[in-house]
């Protein structure tokens, strides 16, 4: 196996919650060593939660710090000249009133990758609201169809701000490693999860900006989710294409609907809806699965969380990891998805405990 492929990149997080957790968590299944600088005591919030804080931290080490007193800070700095990457998510300026914000840290090493996480960017008149992902959603234009609508619906089941923020903060790292690897300088980086909402929706958000808003995309009458006879759901993800609505009809016993295009399939879109439901009840899922695949159609099983851990396509490409640890009940994770020629994801340990790695990294005490 070969080296993995963020080997020697050190990374120290001041970021709590969900993306700077789960950014990091991603480079750390590639190799990088992540540090998690968390308060004494607390530590990050989300370990009120533990399901939350152990999905998205094992592997990494927990250093306990009082980044308010003038030794905790120290220690930081001590800590910072010898990494390559620090990521934050503190509110803008907190940080450097501590004295701890980038123009600080670059005197301490002026490779140094810094990477700001927050709601609102640094910038921008709302970056001193607080808020969490439900509102960042609603600003960058996730909830238009309730907007539209004139009511509330629904709460999102996905949080995309939080994901979003916490991809583009390893597309960040990454970047900005690179660049300072080249130049000898290190770079600051400004990632807001309003900004991630509004980025995820540029297919929507471009049309609707000149004037030709996107809504055919999804009003075809082949993208949906259906029920099966058994009482099991599935989807069909025919996106405009003729060429798997043609055989579609044929596997439903419709083929007078096979010639349709896509624009005349949009117009008559409510009544071709009914038609495919009705038919779909007919047979079960696995039926159904069987002839579409045959046919080359796009679908897929509306699997639950415990059907999505065990659906074949998860099992097959390794997605799951079992880490044993001391006498304690072993424990699933997930892994980051990307796959890298002759290297493989190795979890390296649980999540830590707070400070559980102050001796070999500080060398004793937090304070």
């Amino acid at each position: 196996m070969s080296t993995a492929p963020l080997a020697g990149l050190k990374i120290l997080s001041l970021a709590e919650q969900f993306p700077g957790p789960y950014a990091t968590m991603l480079l750390s299944d590639m190799g990088a060593e992540v540090i998690m600088v968390e308060r004494p005591g607390t530590g990050d919030p989300a370990r009120q939660f533990p399901p939350l804080f152990r999905a998205l931290n094992r592997g990494k080490r927990s250093v306990a710090l009082d980044l308010k007193s003038g030794e905790g800070i120290a220690r930081f700095r001590e800590m910072a000249k010898v990494s390559d990457v620090i990521v934050e998510g503190f509110r803008p300026g907190k940080l450097a009133a501590l004295g701890a914000g980038f123009e600080d840290m670059r005197k301490v090493n002026p490779r140094l990758v810094y990477v700001s996480i927050s709601g609102y960017g640094q910038d921008g008149p709302y970056r001193d609201r607080p808020g969490h992902d439900l509102s960042y959603e609603g600003v960058g234009g996730l909830l238009a169809d309730q907007a539209e609508a004139g009511q509330p619906g629904p709460v999102p089941t996905l949080p995309l701000a939080d994901i979003g923020a916490a991809l583009f903060a390893a597309i960040a790292i990454l970047s900005a490693v690179v660049s300072s690897q080249r130049t000898g300088q290190g770079r600051y980086v400004d990632v807001a999860m309003s900004d991630a909402v509004v980025s995820m929706l540029t297919a929507f958000l471009v049309p609707a900006a000149n004037g030709t808003p996107l809504g055919e995309f999804i009003a075809e009458p082949g993208y949906g989710v259906f029920t099966c006879q058994d009482g099991k759901l599935l989807t069909l993800s025919i996106a405009h294409e003729d060429w798997f609505w043609r055989p579609f009809c044929e596997v439903i016993g419709k083929p007078d609907l096979a010639g349709l295009t896509g624009r005349e399939r949009v117009a008559r879109k409510d009544a071709l809806r009914e038609a495919i439901a009705a038919v779909l009840v007919g047979k079960t899922r696995a039926d159904w699965g069987g002839l579409f695949d045959k046919a080359g159609v796009p679908w897929g099983p509306v699997n639950s969380l415990a059907e999505a851990l065990d659906d074949p396509h998860v099992r097959a490409r390794r997605l799951l990891r079992t880490i044993a640890h001391g006498s304690a009940k072993p424990e699933i994770f997930l892994v980051q998805p990307l796959k890298f020629d002759g290297f493989e994801t190795v979890i390296s340990g649980p999540p830590p405990e707070i400070g559980a790695d102050n001796a070999s990294v500080l060398g004793g005490s937090s304070d």
